[in-house]
């Protein structure tokens, strides 16, 4: 039985973008007043008074650094939020990270490029499965449906 895990920004990377972003900006750490913000770090919401960042991050053109792919013009970095100092990242539970509402599962091959993407009611094993069917599928990437923003990746364990 194959396993599917989110994974978070990874640390090296979450090191990095604590100090400047992808997009070459100094993050920029506030606290936060309401809670509710998807961590990218921890794979959880914020609660209020926790100290955040919301930074510029590019997933693939990471990714790609470690695999020897070149996404071309499919390399995007985009806004997410992170814990301002370092975290202990996700904890251990059921199902899958910001699952209460639909998410975009969007395919990529091992060379980086969109392979498709498929709207579902909430991440699950069944669009994992149904994403990692296609053997040119090497990630995935769960993505928010109102603003298209990275929330984690998916990798067959």
């Amino acid at each position: 039985m194959t396993i599917y895990r989110a994974r978070p920004v990874p640390a090296p990377a979450l090191k990095e973008l604590r100090s400047v972003d992808d997009a070459g900006r100094p993050a920029v750490p506030l606290t936060d007043e309401e809670g509710g913000a998807p961590l990218r770090c921890c794979l959880r919401r914020s609660t209020p008074g926790e100290r955040i960042a919301l930074v510029s991050y590019a997933p693939l053109r990471r990714w790609a650094a470690g695999t020897g792919a070149d996404p071309g013009p499919y390399d995007e970095q985009g806004p997410v939020f992170i814990h301002a100092e370092e975290c202990a990242g996700p904890q251990e539970g059921d199902g899958h990270p910001f699952a209460n509402t639909h998410r975009t599962v969007r395919r990529y091959s091992a060379d980086g490029r969109i392979l498709g993407g498929e709207l579902v009611a909430a991440p699950d094993d069944e669009a994992f499965r149904n994403a990692f069917d296609d053997p040119s599928v090497a990630l995935v990437h769960v993505r928010a449906v109102e603003y298209g923003c990275f929330l984690y990746e998916v990798t067959r364990a």
